[in-house]
């Protein structure tokens, strides 16, 4: 934050709204009917004055939240507004609109304030919860009374939940209905007959609260769980939901709630008075509350609406609005988010404290023989574990201190209990937790240094049990950032990128999660090849520790990959690590996406390559590790970030380059290897006749032969036979790949430089999503186009009709049928949520990736029709593109395109390669591309 916020003012709902100047301004209305307020005109008028009236109010909060950044004090600024407003309402309704002389003692009304409402808190977009509580049973009068309200209350564009019962119905709905007991829990007076709320609160504490406590907390509980699940386990989730998510504002509710029905208390200080927070968690409630509710008020006001989810698109205006500034390595909008799920931290800690007094106070209800037979196999895990240390024991089932001085004793204590429990598979105890934290600054340079600290560490990291769950609950303790200072910089950061759905610590202990699974054989049907070997690596435990430090350089100025490194260099020989042993993890960090990106962006049919690749990694061993640190690494990113498209491009690159490594790869003369695979495609076509076969075989250009499968080759030629025969210079196959999670489409026409614009084009139109492309030609001038699309339905017919809809529109465009540039437009008219991220374009000419190809990589902002733009650029460039991979990584993209000028050469022309480079900047941006000069020649014969 930048500067200290000013002093709050002594009384602070001073000059929000005059609700007495107010009143006379509505009763001033009334003067030409003698009073009367019915009349529709002065509706109106009443109306507009409302409006102005909360216009200006919310303007000033809204003011006084930018000066004092008090979240808690905005959200009671806007229910002291909106209470003042409903005074003023029922007011003029009683004494203008429906007024009685002589009311009976049936008509009499309390308004109640239920809900969040309730608890005189309310965000810029909430909904207003009312009870309008009546002594009997309604009346025409408290019909059109609650009706006048209500209708004015839509009417100024508030939504509102309301129910009108007496003071019996409201007891028995909260006895069978959980939602309504909550409702009433918050239950708070507004205005009208106090006594009825008094009276209503007096009779729910004694007739419904008294005795219920632990079905009422079950309840809560279980509710809470059940909105985790909806909204996302994970406290860490880089979109989080403010309201609703895990850490989020509900869960503190959920605490307030519980503590007001079980110990009966009406203030947050009320849990420090009954022992369950002490001064220091209390403080902490109410500096998240705090910044919980300043995150939200903003976000609504920024946003216009009750918008609860912290999205990409208003992290860094919300950012700004909170003072946030830009520091080395992180954003202003990263710092905040840092901040947001320090605070998610921090509310999950507090949920544990309170459950374990809530646990110590028995508020559950009892188990008689699960208890039971819960005590007899603690004693024998008691047993069992002081045998290995004295200083913990079994306490119910979970991991206990055997005293309150453990970890003054011996601080390696704070690491040794998490050994344990990995070992024992036990949870932990909240009152040891507790304590951990408290004793968190016992973990000093001597402790961080000490052997069996490290050894003990090491045992965690690598263990064979669950890792995942140990080494989280270390980093929830904050143990894990104390021992290893450089994680703790990592913790609660977020990266501001579609890519990555968790925040930084939280993705590196889930890619620890991965391996396990793929240790245990749990992955096997998704990564066959990374199962398989994982078995055959020769040192598993400089796995487990490149996967835990691969991200940890993270938020830094310089690349984390190589300042990943030096800290593997410096923090491996403490884990006890041997020098060989460091090198291969600090070589692993610095690699750690050399694999991904080489598979995704470069073509795997390219000798060179493969031949480059395999000079980086130089040995099978660490080809093995960066392979399964690779598939680990990109499935911790997040659900469905890993699919079978780039598990076949890893074990594409993966087969390719072992041979390589093994010297098991004897390359035949160039000549000969094309001869053998015409030989091998005439004997699978046998059928066909010798004159037919052998003109056939002089259709294609050496690349071809060497590059496309056998399988492939086949259908191609029976393809191309059968538009030969049909005569109608147009040809397409649709072949789905389930496992790979791909769609191939081929395409046999006419040569046209822009005809791989066309297919993108018309693929975009369709909704259809290239990952990849291999581009042919033949010696009599057609051109023999293959993409690959993301797979979009599950089953093969309704995926084969998908791709010959596709085929359909790529026909029509070539015919002329179906104008590209137009639909184009029109379906990127819907701008997607890029907008909120800015990536720096960057074009890459290169000639060294590829012996007969320069290679063009496009790195820029992901966004509808970019493939489309980028091609039609290319091909007016008179450029033939060989081949195109497109990765996207979140909001980033990344195509590359392995191209040669008309004649088949490679772009070596300075100038040239500077003109590329500013056409295709401005196709990024979506200017359009200009004619290509001409017709592109047929291929020269190269391979």
């Amino acid at each position: 934050m930048t500067s200290k916020p000013p002093a709050r003012s002594a009384d602070p709902f001073a000059g929000l709204i005059d609700a007495d100047d107010l009143r006379h301004r509505l009763t001033a209305l009334t003067a030409a009917t003698d009073g009367d307020g019915s009349d529709l005109t002065v509706r109106g008028h009443v109306l507009n004055e409302l409006k102005a009236a909360m216009r200006d109010a919310r303007i000033r909060v809204e003011e006084l939240l930018f000066a004092d950044g008090g979240g808690t004090l905005c959200a009671q600024r806007l229910s002291h507004v909106q209470d003042e407003i409903l005074r003023v309402i029922f007011d003029f309704a009683i004494h203008h609109v429906y007024r009685v002389k002589n009311p009976s003692a049936a008509e009499r009304m309390s308004i109640v304030a239920v809900g969040g409402y309730g608890r005189g808190t309310l965000a810029p977009g909430s909904d207003v919860d009312l009870l309008f509580l009546l002594p009997y049973k309604q009346t025409p009068w408290g019909e059109q009374i609650v009706e006048y309200i209500l209708y004015m209350l839509w009417d100024l564009g508030l939504k509102v939940g309301h129910a009108t019962r007496n003071i019996d119905e409201c007891l028995r709905l909260a006895r069978t209905d959980m939602t309504i007991r909550t409702a009433l829990l918050e239950a708070r007076h507004v205005w009208g007959e106090e006594p009825l709320t008094d009276e209503l609160i007096e009779r729910f504490d004694k007739s419904v609260v008294a005795g219920s406590g632990p079905e009422f907390i079950a309840a809560k509980l279980a509710e809470r769980d059940a909105r985790h699940t909806r909204q996302g386990t994970s406290r860490y989730l880089v979109e989080p939901n403010v309201k609703e998510g895990k850490g989020g504002l509900r869960d503190l509710n959920t605490l307030f709630w519980i503590s007001k029905y079980f110990y009966r208390v009406r203030s947050g200080s009320g849990l420090v008075k009954a022992g369950v927070f002490s001064r220091s968690d209390f403080q902490r409630f109410k500096k998240g509350e705090d910044f919980l509710w300043a995150v939200r008020c903003h976000l609504h006001f920024l946003t216009g609406r009750a918008e609860e989810r912290l999205s990409f698109d208003v992290q860094r205006e919300i950012a700004v609005r909170l003072g946030y500034t830009q520091h080395p390595g992180m954003k202003d909008v990263e710092r905040f988010m840092k901040h947001y799920f320090l605070v998610a931290k921090d509310v999950g800690d507090l949920t544990r404290i309170f459950c374990a007094a809530l646990e110590e106070q028995h508020a559950k209800a009892p188990q008689p023989l699960s208890k039971l037979i819960d005590r007899i196999a603690a004693r024998a895990r008691r047993r069992q574990i002081q045998t290995g240390s004295p200083d913990f024991v079994i306490d119910k089932g979970r991991l206990n201190t055997a005293s309150e001085t453990v970890f003054e004793k011996d601080p390696v204590n704070l690491i040794r209990l998490f050994a344990i429990a990995d070992r024992h598979a036990v949870m932990l105890h909240p009152e040891m937790l507790k304590l951990v934290r408290r004793s968190l600054k016992l973990i000093t340079t001597q402790v961080r240094e000490d052997p069996e600290a490290n050894r003990l560490f090491l045992q965690v990291l690598t263990s064979r049990n669950d890792p995942e769950t140990v080494l989280r609950k270390m980093n929830e303790t904050g143990v894990l950032g104390r021992f290893v200072p450089d994680f703790g910089k990592v913790v609660a950061m977020m990266q501001f990128s579609m890519y990555h759905h968790y925040t930084v610590d939280e993705h590196l202990i889930r890619s620890i999660g991965v391996l396990g699974e793929i240790e245990r054989g749990e992955a096997g049907e998704d990564h066959p090849l990374s199962t398989d070997i994982i078995k055959t690596i020769q040192n598993r435990k400089v796995l487990f520790v490149a996967m835990f430090l691969h991200d940890i350089a993270k938020g830094r100025p310089e690349d984390h990959s190589i300042a990943g490194a030096r800290i593997a260099r410096r923090l491996c020989p403490r884990l006890g690590l041997t020098p060989s042993e460091t090198e291969t993890v600090a070589w692993l960090v610095e690699h750690h996406l050399d694999m991904s990106t080489i598979a995704q962006s470069r073509d795997l049919a390219d000798r060179k390559t493969i031949e480059d690749f395999a000079r980086e990694v130089q040995s099978v061993e660490r080809l093995k590790l960066l392979l399964i640190l690779t598939v680990a690494d990109i499935r911790a990113v997040g659900p469905n970030v890993f699919n079978g498209w780039k598990g076949q491009l890893l074990r594409t690159l993966y087969y390719e380059c072992e041979p390589v490594l093994t010297g098991g790869h004897s390359l035949l003369p160039h000549d000969m290897r094309v001869e053998a695979a015409k030989r091998e495609l005439a004997g699978a076509l046998g059928a066909w006749s010798k004159d037919e076969l052998s003109a056939y075989l002089d259709r294609h250009y050496p690349a071809y032969w060497l590059r496309v499968p056998l399988e492939r080759k086949v259908a191609d030629a029976e393809m191309i036979r059968a538009a030969d025969r049909a005569g109608t210079g147009f040809s397409s196959r649709v072949v789905t790949h389930a496992f790979e999670g791909v769609t191939e489409i081929t395409v046999l026409a006419a040569d046209h430089p822009r005809l791989l614009s066309t297919i993108a084009g018309a693929c975009f139109v369709a909704g259809a999503n290239i990952v990849d492309a291999q581009i042919d030609t033949t010696t009599d001038g057609f051109a023999l186009d293959t993409i690959y699309i993301s797979r979009e339905l599950p089953g093969d017919d309704d995926e084969i009709r998908r791709g010959e809809r596709v085929c359909r529109l790529i026909e029509k465009a070539l015919r002329g049928e179906e104008r590209l540039p137009d639909s184009v437009a029109r379906k990127a008219a819907s701008r997607s949520r890029v907008k909120a991220f800015r990536v720096e374009t960057e074009v890459l000419v290169n000639n060294s990736w590829s012996n007969r190809y320069t290679v063009l990589e496009i790195s820029c902002l992901d966004r509808p029709g970019l493939l489309y733009d980028l091609t039609r650029a290319i091909s007016g460039l008179n450029l033939n593109i060989n081949s195109a991979h497109i990765a996207t990584f979140g909001e980033r993209a990344v195509d590359v395109f392995y191209v040669t000028d008309l004649t088949g050469q490679k772009i070596g022309n300075i100038g040239r390669q500077d003109a590329i480079r500013e056409r295709l900047r401005e196709a990024v941006e979506g200017e359009p591309a200009e004619e290509p000069a001409r017709r592109r020649p047929r291929r020269a014969g190269v391979a």
